[in-house]
């Protein structure tokens, strides 16, 4: 009975812990989408296209895991990541024709984690990135999603969709 106690209460600390660190990743997310809306906002004022357009031709080259809008070099690029089989790639459509510009295959490091990470999301999911982006967008009247991320939390699976008005940033949670 004492083992038992002990082991719950190991359970219950490990879990309180990770919640709290998962509240001080989301609000570090946030303070960063923050810091970069005037330079996104500044840039989307040439993007022709939409989160969810782009994202329409990223399944040219796989099925898309997430996407974003992000300023790359001081230019503004719309990247995807997808998913073929058991292989991951990167792909950046051209925000102006939302032709794909570019594929390159993710092997190693932080974006090969984060990749298998949003897959694995992608796995659990009920509802499709597309439908996620749309109903955000419809429930946020004149903001523009710019990005759409996929991931597990609490074993349930959900997407972050930042979204864009001017130069005001909002973040919402969507289940999957």
């Amino acid at each position: 009975m004492r083992l038992a106690s002990i082991a719950l209460a190991v359970l219950l600390g490990a879990t309180m812990a990770h919640a709290v660190e998962d509240e001080a990743t989301e609000r570090e997310e946030a303070a960063e989408a923050s810091k970069n809306a005037p330079a996104l906002a500044a840039a989307m004022k040439d993007a022709k296209i939409s989160l969810a357009k782009g994202m329409q031709a990223s399944a040219k080259e796989g099925t898309p895991i997430s996407g974003k809008f992000e300023v790359e070099d001081g230019k503004l690029q719309l990247s995807f990541y997808t998913m073929k089989g058991d292989k991951f790639f990167e792909v950046i459509v051209d925000h102006k024709d939302g032709k794909v510009a570019k594929t390159e295959p993710i092997t190693e490091g932080d974006d090969l984690a984060a990749a298998k990470e949003q897959a694995d999301a992608m796995k659990k999911a009920k509802r499709s990135l597309h439908d996620v982006i749309a109903k955000a967008e419809k429930a946020n009247a004149g903001y523009r999603a710019v990005s759409v991320i996929p991931e597990i939390e609490r074993g349930a699976a959900h997407a972050d969709v930042t979204l864009l008005k001017g130069t005001e940033s909002k973040r919402v949670e969507e289940d999957l």
